[in-house]
């Protein structure tokens, strides 16, 4: 069995790209497409010695380095990739991927991080975050999103089974694509988190810092709490905004990017993980339990399906409902009045629904599913 694997871009190894090397790992003799693949040095173990195709995008000038800037060239190169050679495609897709062409007699199995978040119910959102909000830019910018909304609602009849990565999302393919698809949380190296028992008198949060991510307004909430210690670790556009709000406020120190090694060693000591964004699904929290932390998050998105709340047997976090330094700060300040509840080995249970062998397991029955059901010569399920 020849099998085709397609991804957007592989510019650095975030949460789709540890899909992808999963995926990579059930087929090992897979070939890998991709429209951009740009990996650092010491982030490439996935694509070395394996055949990787790119696009015509690989070789225009910023397309390694902006290559968000080339969206409005992605859905033809997509449909440039010739897969008609392979039996199985799995594509993983957050922007594009799942329009690959594919023909009658080949499987498509699409593992679905998100419809176009831009494109769809937070094009609002993101054309306020990059100043689109009016003139000529902003123009062009809503006919560029109209258009991707017509393909990507086209293309949504490629695939023969749709796979998301949460209930969250599942519910925003129903939404778009009118398509049922079955869940599958992302991988989560669960064996490589140091659990610890005890706790350190700490917060930490942590994350790419971009708009949505609302790093800022954690920080801003703990400046307000002199009397409470905040870590930060990451780094993005965000990180100067971050930065000047953390510097008046001695309890806080802004680390940057850090290493796994380090990030985990915060996570094994943190008294609790703060968490603001409304994510697909969110691995940080999940790093962050199976380290033993317990989970201060936005009630809103993936944390719903990652964090058992206060109201379950075995709690590991709670939540606040609304993306604000006030929401944050009562939160903070109810979570210390009920620590005792939230146990170190209560938080690493719940991370272990999360593991790769977990992924696996449930993905390649899937595609052996859809695979069975094509050479019965049947419909799809979806």
């Amino acid at each position: 069995m020849k099998v085709a694997i397609v991804h957007e871009w592989l510019v650095t190894r975030a949460g789709s790209e540890k899909v992808v090397e999963e995926i990579l790992g059930l087929y090992p003799d897979a070939d890998l497409f991709t429209l951009i693949c740009a990996l650092p040095p010491g982030q490439d173990n996935m694509i070395r010695g394996r055949r990787v195709t790119t696009s015509f995008l690989q070789h225009l000038w910023g397309a390694r380095t902006r290559h968000r800037a080339f969206m409005p060239l992605m859905p033809m190169a997509i449909e440039q990739f010739d897969v008609s050679g392979y039996d199985l495609v799995i594509s993983s897709s957050h922007a594009v991927a799942k329009g690959v062409i594919t023909g009658p007699n080949q499987v498509h199995v699409s593992y679905i991080h998100s419809p176009m978040r831009y494109a769809w119910d937070l094009q609002h959102t993101y054309l306020a975050e990059s100043g689109l909000t009016r003139g000529l830019r902003s123009a062009l910018a809503r006919i560029l999103l109209h258009y991707l909304r017509i393909w990507d609602m086209r293309t949504a009849n490629g695939p023969d089974r749709m796979v998301a990565n949460s209930a969250y999302i599942a519910r925003r393919i129903a939404k778009v694509y009118r398509r049922e698809a079955e869940v599958v949380f992302p991988p989560v190296d669960i064996a490589a988190m140091p659990f610890s028992a005890e706790r350190e008198d700490f917060y930490l949060a942590a994350s790419r810092m971009t708009p949505y991510k609302r790093m800022a307004l954690i920080v801003g909430a703990f400046a307000r709490m002199p009397d409470r210690k905040l870590v930060v670790i990451g780094d993005g556009p965000e990180l100067p905004l971050v930065r000047r709000i953390a510097a008046s406020a001695a309890n806080i120190e802004v680390l940057g990017y850090q290493d796994d090694a380090r990030l985990r060693d915060c996570m094994r000591r943190a008294k609790a993980f703060v968490f603001a964004a409304e994510e697909d699904f969110g691995i940080m929290p999940v790093e962050a339990q199976a380290c033993g932390a317990p989970v201060i998050a936005f009630g809103r998105g993936g944390a719903l399906e990652t964090v058992a709340g206060p109201e379950s047997g075995r709690p590991t976090g709670l939540f606040f409902d609304r993306q604000s330094e006030e929401a944050i700060v009562a939160a903070v300040r109810r979570f210390e009045g009920e620590a005792a509840r939230f146990t170190p080995q209560a938080c690493r249970a719940n991370a272990e629904r999360f593991s790769r062998e977990a992924f696996r397991a449930r993905f390649k029955t899937i595609v052996d599913e859809e695979m069975a059901r094509a050479a019965a010569g049947r419909p799809n399920s979806a």
